[in-house]
């Protein structure tokens, strides 16, 4: 289940990984980054981006048709700004052939899991394993097991999620989009691991 599509910016023709606002280097304060959130249908992918941009949790939230553009910035303790420009993709199978078209460029590609549903932990694996092969070399990877309000029906263990992020040199954490639990702790870590331009 999405959580439901969205209006894309003015600025979604601008696709990149750092991307300048000016046409010149983005700056070392004001970073804009395009973000690819990858995973299985229903992992709560659209619930995690709609509550952090928009605060919002829609539990009646619709499938994601291809991919969703959505974006917010933040502002860092060393008053860095961050703008990050987020494509949700679509989970079901038949679009997976079009995510490349959205991680290719992308600074952050966020990997999401149910942790009540081991299937799509694997399918968590599958993308990893692409975006390793072909996303950016320097792309900044998060591993993120979703939906953990429902510890109670936890199937995939903490331990699997901590150990699959260290193999693959990303950071893992659990969140809730329901109950927003670490939904800005997620971007915010994303955001202070982004490589800064060289200051002029």
């Amino acid at each position: 289940m999405g959580c439901s599509a969205s209006v894309p910016d003015r600025n979604v023709g601008r696709i990149g990984g750092l991307n300048p606002e000016n046409g010149g280097a983005n700056d070392a304060k004001n970073l804009r980054v395009k973000l690819v959130v990858l995973g299985s249908s229903g992992v709560g992918k659209s619930c995690i981006v709609l509550r952090f941009v928009r605060g919002q949790f829609d539990p009646t939230s619709k499938v994601t048709v291809g991919a969703s553009f959505l974006s917010q910035t933040i502002a860092l303790q060393d008053s860095t700004t961050v703008k990050f420009e987020i494509w949700d993709t679509a989970g079901q199978e038949r679009y997976a052939a079009l995510a490349p078209l959205y991680y290719r460029g992308a600074a952050v590609a966020i990997v999401v899991y149910d942790i009540t549903n081991p299937e799509s932990f694997t399918k968590a694996q599958y993308w990893i394993k692409e975006l390793r092969k072909h996303g950016s070399p320097e792309i900044v990877m998060a591993l993120v097991g979703n939906k953990a309000d429902l510890h109670e029906k936890r199937e995939v263990p903490v331990q699997d999620g901590i150990d699959c992020a260290e193999k693959n040199g990303m950071f893992f954490i659990e969140t809730s989009a329901k109950t927003a639990d670490n939904i800005n702790q997620l971007f915010e870590e994303i955001a202070k691991r982004l490589p800064r331009p060289a200051s002029s």
